[in-house]
């Protein structure tokens, strides 16, 4: 997603491909492929496949934001607040994050292997992170590669998703001895049993709304080091002086991120640009008004220190959501708390927001936008869960699950466009006479005879459904990419 999702939004479930077995009794009690227990019956292996669906889904949502959010602004990320489709990606994937822990690490008795493995995982996701997000890499369009270290990028994507599954994960396997086990569980039991979960969420809420709201924000300087903008080399000056504000130039969450990231280290092209204060084209990117701010010149970070620690809160969510999939011995009783959370989280969230207590801004990961997106992520789950694990209409779906299954690859190679890179490497005697400019002008946009047509067409069909077949062929030969 191109403000500072671009190349975007991946998930834990990329890392962990969990494998789970279920009895064909209508319990549908859940145990590890890889577990050494002994069973005393046979079981069929079998994964959730909703879960895949979802990701594959998600996975989906952030290729056509990404690659066609540029024309049809109404998917693409809100300029500052309000919620977008493309709004909804990054949220759905540490809701992921969080429901693939519960179950992958129930398979890990030893705490100590367990933690060794939390850690592995959390320094290659900051390693892709900055590989794909630091600017190392100019796929596709620009044919270069290579960073100047002195601007890269600390964060990023892959780097929140990083932070979450680190926190959230430790704790998940640091509270073993505190949950209760060889119990019924209901739909309150489940909310004590695992209380450390839902205490570390409450203080990460604590914190980052007293930075947030507290923090004094003075004024700031900054230089445009933009080579394309006219006002490349002028420094500017932005007045702030204030506390508690949520408006661009002043919040907390800039304010910390140019002070322990460095300005220049942080995202050079943010939403805000698409801004009505910044040009007329809003929604749409544009040239500045002649007489906008001077902040719209400015970077900063969509996935900066302070909200991501608020984000980890999507993936606490997922945890719970894990827990309840694991726990809960029938159908029905795990949709019941699932839609009964859903509903509460998404009505929480749009009250806060519609009577401006808290807008929504996934700019600043509010505790709205937290509320609104885990709800959705959880009735969006819900459904796949109804259609797919229990009336079995699993062959609907079959592209999102196969993409969902090999979702590290799908993302490199399409999301942070690895792939069209490579392909437009390979021109004729201009850069711009590739297979990929060629396809998209004469297939889609010739036809079609109009741009924004013919763009998300070929995002649909080009990439997405491309992807899927691809991810369809691996599954069959039993190759995946994981972490």
């Amino acid at each position: 997603m191109n403000d500072g999702n671009s190349q975007n939004e991946i998930s834990e479930p990329l890392i962990s491909m969990e494998e789970i077995k279920s009895d064909s009794t209508p319990q549908h009690r859940l145990i590890s492929v890889e577990s050494d227990a002994v069973l005393s019956k046979p079981v069929k292996s079998k994964r959730v496949a909703s879960l895949d669906i979802f990701r594959g889904l998600t996975v989906a949502l952030m290729i056509l934001v990404d690659d066609a959010g540029g024309d049809w602004p109404m998917i693409g990320h809100a300029p500052w607040y309000g919620c977008n489709l493309a709004d909804f990606v990054m949220p759905f994937f540490l809701f992921i994050v969080g429901m693939a822990i519960a179950l992958a690490l129930k398979r890990i008795p030893n705490q100590l292997m367990a933690i060794e493995k939390v850690t592995l995982r959390t320094l290659k996701l900051l390693f892709w992170g900055l590989l794909l997000q630091g600017g190392y890499s100019h796929a596709p369009d620009k044919l270069t590669y290579g960073v100047d270290m002195r601007k890269i990028r600390l964060c990023g994507i892959l780097q929140r998703i990083a932070l979450a599954y680190l926190v959230v994960a430790l704790v998940e396997v640091l509270s073993r001895k505190t949950q209760a086990s060889g119990q019924p569980f209901n739909h309150f039991s489940i909310f004590k049993s695992y209380f450390w979960n839902w205490l570390v969420g409450a203080c990460i809420l604590i914190v980052y709304s007293a930075l947030l709201y507290g923090t004094y924000i003075p004024d700031w300087q900054f230089t445009v080091t933009d080579s394309e903008s006219v006002h490349y080399g002028r420094n500017f000056t932005v007045a702030c002086g204030v506390r508690g504000s949520l408006d661009p130039p002043c919040n907390a969450v800039g304010y910390i991120d140019r002070k322990v990231l460095g300005i220049r280290h942080m995202y050079a092209h943010p939403a805000w640009r698409r801004s009505e204060a910044c040009t007329e084209n809003s929604p749409y990117a544009g040239p500045f008004r002649d007489n906008a701010p001077s902040w719209c010149f400015a970077p900063f970070e969509p996935e900066g220190i302070l909200s991501s620690i608020s984000a980890i809160l999507s993936s606490i969510i997922g945890v719970h959501f894990g827990h309840v999939l694991i726990h809960f011995q029938d159908h029905s009783a795990r949709l019941k708390q699932w839609v009964t959370m859903g509903f509460t989280l998404l009505i929480l969230g749009l009250v806060l927001h519609f009577t401006h207590a808290i807008p929504l801004n996934k700019q600043l990961y509010t505790f709205s936008y937290v509320c609104v997106t885990s709800g959705a992520a959880a009735l969006v789950f819900s459904v796949f869960y109804a259609l797919v694990d229990i009336w079995g209409l699993r062959y609907l779906f079959l592209p999102l699950e196969w993409i969902g299954m090999n979702a590290m690859l799908v993302y490199v190679m399409a999301a942070a466009g690895i792939f069209a890179g490579f392909i437009n490497g390979w021109y004729y005697e201009d850069p711009h006479n590739t297979l990929i400019y060629w396809i998209k002008k004469h297939v889609f946009i010739g036809v079609w005879h109009s741009k924004k047509v013919g763009i998300l067409l070929y995002v649909i069909f080009a990439e997405i459904l491309f992807w899927g077949l691809v991810s369809g062929i691996l599954h069959r030969f039993g190759l995946y990419w994981k972490l």
